[in-house]
């Protein structure tokens, strides 16, 4: 029993909480990505990189209040930081709809034609955010970095197999548990909400119905901007802030979405859980866990590890075609790409 207790305690550690607050990073991503999808039609390529840029308005700022001595207790001071960087990214992504993407919904652009300049905001996005904070590693973690300890628990339960829970990991999961209500209950049971739930079905019958086009647009891309940095900050936190690992991003989070279904909230819930606890557990070693569970000299020599972390996002890009080839619609039966 008490070996199986190590073992479970090992997974946990490595695995499921891990993969838990990486899935819920994630979904958020993806819920902006199902989002635009869904009410503005097109696959928005520098998601990520709103992220990056988030993430980056966040650090900035928390640099800022540091200096002047504001801290938020145990927690990060990002958090603090967190709504004027939404402030900052929102203003940014509806400034990029005005000069970007309104020249072509107006002649009625076909989708194609979004995601193109799609691509070429991102590279805008990505270097801006490279040029303003440079390439290298940046961390921007502070006050208690567990809640608790794996020493600690060893001590608490007596195993020899210890759990470390990190506020980043507690914080990201409670928030997002949190953005996660909230907008499932603004889609389903605000006026506004039901405007773009109305204008993604049918774009000329909401407008016919009096539904301002233009707002619902603006009110879109204000809660995307919001979730992708909400998602950013979440993911610096956790595991440290370099530009390029949002571009990396965006294949898991569109992997999320595509699971789950695109223009499907709850199906980039989903996907963004299946897609974070694939990776993880395809990629980590087994040895030591089955090592509390059969006899030494039943073990392998190997680390009885299915994949190398080096191959974390081929698993995605895997999970993408094996979807897109079987199941376009995704699992909660969206828009098929």
């Amino acid at each position: 029993m008490v070996d199986l207790l190590n073992a479970l305690a090992l997974l946990g550690n490595f695995v499921l909480l891990p993969a838990a607050a990486y899935g819920s990073q994630l979904a958020l991503g993806a819920l902006g990505v199902t989002l635009v999808y869904g009410v503005l039609r097109f696959s928005n390529f520098a998601h990520g990189d709103t992220m990056a840029f988030g993430a980056m308005v966040t650090i900035l700022l928390t640099g800022w209040l540091q200096s002047m001595g504001v801290s938020f207790g145990v927690l990060p001071t990002a958090l603090l930081a967190l709504p004027m960087a939404f402030v900052v990214t929102s203003a940014l992504v509806l400034l990029t709809d005005r000069w970007v993407y309104r020249f072509h919904r107006r002649r009625r652009a076909p989708p194609v034609i979004f995601l193109i300049a799609s691509v070429g905001v991102m590279f805008v996005f990505n270097g801006l955010v490279r040029f303003v904070v440079g390439t290298g590693d940046r961390r921007f973690a502070d006050g208690e970095r567990f809640i608790i300890r794996a020493n600690e628990f060893k001590q608490l339960t007596g195993l020899d197999e210890g759990l470390a829970f990190k506020t980043s990991q507690g914080v990201t999961l409670v928030i997002t548990v949190l953005l996660v209500a909230w907008l499932f209950w603004f889609l389903q049971r605000t006026k506004t909400g039901k405007a773009m739930r109305a204008y993604s079905d049918n774009e000329d019958l909401a407008v016919l119905s009096g539904i301002d086009a233009e707002r619902v647009v603006r009110i879109t891309w204000v809660i995307s901007a919001f979730l992708a940095t909400t998602a950013g900050v979440l993911y610096g936190l956790d595991k440290g802030f370099r530009p390029f690992t949002y571009f990396q991003l965006l294949l898991p989070i569109f992997a999320a979405a595509i699971v789950g279904g695109l223009g499907k909230p709850l199906g980039a819930v989903a996907g963004g859980f299946i897609v974070a606890f694939s990776e993880v557990l395809l990629t980590y070693a087994y040895k030591r866990f089955a090592s509390h569970l059969v006899p030494e000299t039943w073990l392998p020599e190997g680390l009885m590890q299915l994949l190398s972390t080096d191959y974390k996002f081929a698993i995605s890009f895997l999970i993408l075609v094996l979807v897109l080839l079987i199941k376009p619609t995704g699992l909660f039966a969206g828009k098929s790409v």
